[in-house]
């Protein structure tokens, strides 16, 4: 069948990691915190069943979830991005046109394929196999109608894991169960617009004028009219395109007063965000400063400020974004506020190779060039930090709260699972 895409899902993805090496946490409600073990980002079947919703705040709900017996964990990214390269891995072998959409998802193309079902419930099979996530596969012309049929294989069990929208019957009948805001690229921003204009349901929305839609709203919105009648606007990208910018922000295990605290702090997410830059053969022309208080407590003085500060030369030396930053920092830095949060933006990224210097002023000197890759190869060797510029700091007091942080399993020698 030529045409048909496929939307590969894990389920509970972060739950399922948990479970993964603690197989006694299955059938339990098991939820995963956001950074600073703030809210609720994850949650299993039986969470849910529980009435637990994505967002719920920890601190609000802490003392019903002990009630209830349910297993909490704070975030575990780097757990969470090896468990997903292995799932793409997998993937791969299944397709030559993978796009990885997010953490846990991914398009593939599976056009050619003469019964793409059955190709998908290997597919699902495998991934199980080799890596122990559950998946759901839904297959349909679009992107966006294999979204609705991803939907459609999670909430109902009978079909197995996957689902196959290959007909107009077919998709109207899954488009009849769903609401308006569960479309993508709809939400819970663009359904109330809608909805002023009398399309209430995704029937409505597909049989609607695709120029008016354009008219009122603009093309994107036009593409998702257009894919819900099976018609493909948005192909596969095959190729991850050049990151544009690149963060590193922090919530603070408790506030930070000092200086030369937030200093440490901001200095630790510029060397993050510099490896990154160097991983993609990338350089940044500009950063941006950001400090903010906590704006949950209004009862404390209230501070927020951004400082951009623009580079002569491209670079994508950690020391060079470091005094950029710290320079952007004095310049926003107020005393006598209780700082919660502060983070750097890199901006107008450009591939290292065709970085070029001025009159007065050379790109990244070799020397530096090869001194970064040394300091990333022996990081990557023996671990995180094991090399790392001192104004990062040793005890770094202000690190988020990670009370529930599992393992991380299949990274780290001395955090192997032990049997």
């Amino acid at each position: 069948m030529p045409g048909l895409v496929a939307l590969v899902d894990c389920n509970n993805f972060y739950a399922s990691c948990e479970r993964l090496f603690q197989p006694e946490l299955s059938g339990k409600p098991v939820v995963v915190l956001s950074n600073n073990d703030g809210c609720v980002i994850a949650r299993s079947n039986e969470a849910k069943a529980l009435g637990i919703k994505m967002g719920d705040a920890y601190h609000l709900r802490k003392r019903e979830f002990a009630a209830w017996g349910v297993q909490v964990f704070s975030s575990n990214y780097t757990l969470y991005g090896d468990i997903s390269a292995r799932v793409m891995r997998v993937l791969s072998e299944f397709t030559p046109d993978l796009e990885v959409y997010s953490i846990d998802e991914a398009f593939l193309g599976l056009a050619g394929f003469a019964d793409p079902e059955r190709h998908a419930r290997g597919l699902r099979e495998a991934v199980g196999r080799q890596t122990g996530i559950p998946v759901c596969v839904g297959i349909a012309p679009t992107k966006t109608l294999a979204k609705v049929a991803n939907r459609t294989a999670k909430k109902d069990p009978a079909r197995g894991g996957v689902c196959l929208l290959d007909d107009e019957a077919a998709q109207t009948a899954a488009l009849s169960k769903l609401a308006l805001d569960d479309i993508w690229g709809i939400g819970g921003r663009l359904a109330p617009k809608l909805m002023a204009l009398g399309i209430t349901t995704p029937l409505e929305l597909r049989a609607a004028d695709p120029v008016m839609i354009r008219q009122r709203f603009n093309v994107v919105v036009q593409r998702t009219v257009l894919e819900l009648r099976g018609i493909p606007c948005l192909d596969l990208e095959r190729d991850n395109p050049e990151a544009k910018t690149i963060c590193s922000a922090r919530s603070f295990g408790r506030a930070v007063e000092g200086f030369d605290e937030l200093a440490e702090a901001l200095t630790t997410y510029v060397s993050r965000s510099a490896e990154k830059l160097r991983r993609q053969g990338l350089a940044a022309a500009a950063v941006v400063v950001l400090v903010s208080t906590n704006r949950h407590k209004p009862e404390e003085l209230q501070y927020h400020a951004t400082r951009h500060v623009r580079l002569t030369i491209a670079t994508a030396d950690t020391g060079r974004l470091i005094r950029a930053a710290l320079y952007g920092l004095r310049g926003i830095y107020r005393p006598k506020f209780r700082y919660k949060k502060t983070g750097i933006l890199l901006l107008d990224l450009a591939p290292a190779g065709s970085v070029q210097g001025s009159l007065f002023l050379r790109p990244d000197d070799r020397r530096r060039v090869e001194l970064m890759g040394a300091i990333d190869a022996i990081n990557r060797r023996y671990g995180r930090d094991r090399v790392r510029f001192a104004g990062t700091g040793l005890s770094r007091g202000w690190k988020l709260k990670a009370e529930f942080h599992s393992p991380r399993y299949t990274t780290r020698w001395d955090e192997l699972l032990r049997v």
